[in-house]
């Protein structure tokens, strides 16, 4: 019997979405529904207990979580079809309407009909499917630590020592199934507590979520967990593929673009001393060699067929082993000998660094730079910004509560040096010129970008909910009225919305442009023109159609993934696309010039995301009680301060609005 997520479930969702995310009455979330942070995390026992075992078997829930539903072929057509109506003229629409109607009455019919039945043939999994961009300046994200709490624990040797050993006990709780599952209590303060705990771990697998769902308990998808560790992306002519091995017992370690690994579980799966980790860490930040001449790790960075060709020649000239050793690692640390300027100069270290000292195809780098700031960057292919934040929140606690080395602490005496290897990699002259070409590309990139995190402090959450609009809805608005005001433009923009609550339940897409936002965002321009009271019904009307956006998203109804799914279908099974690929109207959509991602986590410092066409932003956003702050990023040559000061602007005309009182400026 398949499960959905019933009204309770869909009224507390509303409630996320409308507070765009304050802190949620629950504990154990990683993130709301469409890819932010929440309130998550284990509980702990003592200071010094570590990651703390759970009563749950971690995947207890897995088995008979929801499967992701397939929407209806005619719904996601009208949903297709409203999502291109505010970016079209009349003639382009009706066109884009008739290839359509061919389409839902035609091939997308045999079509969704085949993928209907690979899905029922596909009970293990869902039937989304990924990208293939450059990680480095496409796919992958930056999410940088909090400080320390302690300032002295703040050490890169210290506190490198202590998040690898947290990430350790991460891994080690999620392998012997003691890591506690990621579970929405609708009503904590009745469920979230070891009673409930004892009673449904007894609970059959096959139905437990069904039994969890009469206590408005709702287990998300913990599937990507699998991935976090000793996984790659591989590159492969046309597509990628992902590797793992969880047979893997060392750790990579980059510095100063040299490759260095040790083993940090032993042959039964357990971590070797804390004192070895330390000393060998310790001996990598002492070693004083060089940067190599043509430094490896940018080809991460290239096209993936280039990288694809370079990686087989690598594989030819004699370092499979040293390349098997980089992808099976069980993470990435890198540390750097950067010193953080500011916030702006962290989001470009972790987003993209210097080129030479990450291995972007890794499901994530550890990055620790010299001054001791922390951060992620995470390959998106594998998984979701849910899993990592969760992931996260983890790591910081473990490592802040619990910390396995002191400041300045004389490691036992170990001989490092025998411990530590060194990777050396044999280049003839096709892998250096590859090499070097990688590098011009990066450096050409590097310089197009640019980064910057402002704050709005006119007002926040708390009174955009008390004037009954949704947060999220008015920041989307937002992002409109200001690329219409700078370049005159209603352009196509693209929301990530998490689908953990079902099987394998990845991301689906909200397309916050819409008549509304068109209309309301063109009144805006000349706000004289229209009563107070026009333009607030303008506000409403586009906070009531962004929730309806949402509930789809959240229920799997999006159309994003669908039509995706379709076109993969008709490219390898039938050979050729139907007209609605073809349709310039579909590239367009398709070209969204604002990718924005909402994030809140506890933990989280800020975040920051690639915009995902090249002339676009890329925009994370933390909305606060009184305030919001907005990371934007940019590839292109616009101008990004004044894209800033204008959505400044649009925020604060719809703050006097929702005032009721009239636009002066």
């Amino acid at each position: 019997m398949a499960l959905c997520p019933g009204p309770r479930l869909l009224r507390f969702v509303f409630r996320l979405q409308l507070s765009s995310h304050g802190r949620p009455p629950l504990r154990s979330l990683g993130v709301t529904f469409w890819d932010i942070g929440g309130d998550t995390g284990s509980k702990r026992g003592s200071k010094n207990a570590g990651l703390v075992h759970s009563i749950v078997p971690t995947l207890h829930y897995q088995g008979s979580l929801p499967r992701l539903p397939i929407p209806r072929l005619e719904d996601s057509i009208a949903r297709y079809l409203r999502a291109q109506k505010p970016l079209l003229t009349a003639g382009q629409f009706r066109r884009t309407a008739e290839f359509c109607f061919d389409f839902q009455h035609g091939l997308g019919r045999e079509l969704h009909d085949m993928l209907l039945f690979q899905d029922e043939h596909s009970q293990h999994t869902s039937y989304i499917s990924g990208r293939r961009n450059p990680p480095a300046f496409n796919m992958n994200v930056g999410l940088a630590f909090q400080p320390d709490p302690k300032a002295e624990y703040n050490d890169q040797l210290t506190r490198a020592t202590n998040m690898t050993i947290s990430i350790i006990r991460f891994l080690r709780a999620f392998r012997t199934h003691t890591l506690e599952p990621e579970v929405l209590h609708l009503y904590p303060e009745k469920t979230d507590n070891e009673l409930f705990e004892k009673f449904i771990r007894w609970i059959p697998k096959s139905f437990v979520c069904q039994i969890a769902s009469m206590f408005n308990v709702y287990p998300m998808d913990m599937s990507q967990n699998f991935r976090l560790f000793s996984t790659s992306r591989l590159p492969k002519f046309a597509r990628d593929t992902l590797h793992t091995d969880e047979r893997a017992k060392h750790l990579l370690v980059l510095r100063n673009g040299n490759f260095y690994i040790f083993n940090i579980l032993q042959s039964n799966g357990t971590m070797i001393q804390t004192s070895e980790i330390y000393a060998n860490l310790k001996y990598i930040l002492s070693d004083q060699s060089p940067m190599p001449d043509f430094p490896l790790a940018y080809l991460t960075t290239e096209k993936r067929d280039t990288w694809a060709q370079l990686r087989q020649e690598l594989l030819a000239n004699g370092n499979r082993e040293a390349l098997k050793k980089v992808e099976t690692a069980i993470f990435s640390l890198c540390l750097d000998d950067l010193l953080v300027q500011d916030v702006d100069h962290f989001s470009q270290i972790m987003l993209f660094g210097n080129g030479h000292n990450r291995w972007f195809d890794k499901s994530f780098n550890l990055i620790l730079t010299k001054d001791g700031s922390a951060a992620i960057n995470f390959e998106h292919s594998w998984g979701d910004a849910m899993t990592v934040l969760r992931f996260m929140k983890e790591v910081f606690l473990d490592s802040t509560e619990a910390p396995a080395v002191q400041p300045r602490e004389d490691p036992v005496a170990t001989d490092a040096s025998k411990a530590v290897k060194k990777l050396h990699f044999h280049l003839n002259d096709s892998l250096r010129e590859g090499i070097t070409n990688a590098k011009a590309n990066y450096d050409t990139a590097a310089r197009n970008f640019s980064v910057k995190l402002v704050q709005f402090e006119k007002e926040g959450k708390h009174f955009l909910k008390q004037e009954g609009v949704s947060p999220d809805a008015m920041i989307q608005l937002a992002f409109q009225m200001a690329f219409l005001g700078l370049y005159g433009q209603v352009v196509s923009s693209y929301e990530p919305c998490s689908t953990a609550a079902f099987k394998h339940g990845r991301t689906e897409v909200i397309r916050p442009t819409s008549i509304h936002t068109k209309k309301c965002s063109l009144a805006f321009q000349e706000p004289s023109k229209h009563s107070v009271d026009e333009l607030k019904g303008m506000l409403y009307r586009c906070s009531t159609y962004h929730v309806q956006l949402i509930k789809e998203a959240t229920h799997g109804q999006g159309f994003d993934r669908h039509l995706l799914a379709l076109r993969i279908l008709a490219d390898t099974k039938k050979g050729c696309l139907p007209n609605i690929f073809f349709d310039s109207a579909y590239s367009q959509l398709n070209h969204s010039f604002i990718f924005s991602r909402h994030l809140f986590n506890p933990t989280l410092n800020f975040g920051a995301s690639m915009p995902i066409v090249p002339d676009g932003f890329g925009i994370t956003y933390f909305v606060q009680d009184n305030s919001i702050t907005f990371n934007i990023s940019s590839c292109s040559d616009y101008n990004l301060q004044d894209f800033i000061q204008i959505l400044k602007t649009s925020l604060e005309k719809i703050v006097v609005i929702l005032k009721g009182k009239p636009i002066t400026h």
